[in-house]
């Protein structure tokens, strides 16, 4: 019997998410496989920078249905670790994420999740692209835990 597949795709408030997003869903092969979006923003900012609040969680609400993925929005003080504990609480055993323009491990976020993250889980990093057709993205695989 194949194993659950559970994965997490983080998002920030770049409307480029739902590259993402889809790129999750085509990752979906089984129906008890679980897609999860997830947005932490720190504390005291806005959800979604300078969008309209309502109408960028619209939006991710809307692409989240669209891909049949369960959304979670939060505030936290510390981004990666409310990652790393939403990952490990929900089981996740896959982390997507879009690749960090980020040269210093210090300011990348990828690299941060990756060592607060405490369980064995695939992150799967999609490039930054212009191409729109997810099935041609290499996507970078790497065990942690």
């Amino acid at each position: 019997m194949r194993k659950r597949k559970k994965f997490m795709v983080c998002v920030t408030q770049q409307k480029s998410c739902e590259r993402l997003i889809a790129y999750g869903a085509s990752r979906i092969t089984s129906e008890n496989d679980e897609l999860h979006v997830i947005h932490v923003v720190k504390e005291n900012w806005k959800y979604f920078g300078k969008l309209e609040e309502t109408d960028a969680l619209e939006y991710l609400f809307d692409v989240s249905k669209k891909h049949h993925a369960s959304l979670s929005v939060m505030k936290a003080k510390d981004i990666e670790t409310t990652l790393a504990t939403y990952a490990e609480k929900n089981k996740i055993t896959n982390i997507i994420m879009g690749s960090s323009k980020e040269k210093d491990d210090q300011q990348n976020m990828i690299n941060r999740l990756q060592e607060r993250t405490r369980i064995q889980v695939k992150f799967e990093i999609v490039p930054i692209t212009d191409e729109e057709d997810i099935d041609i993205i290499e996507v970078e695989s790497v065990i942690m835990g």
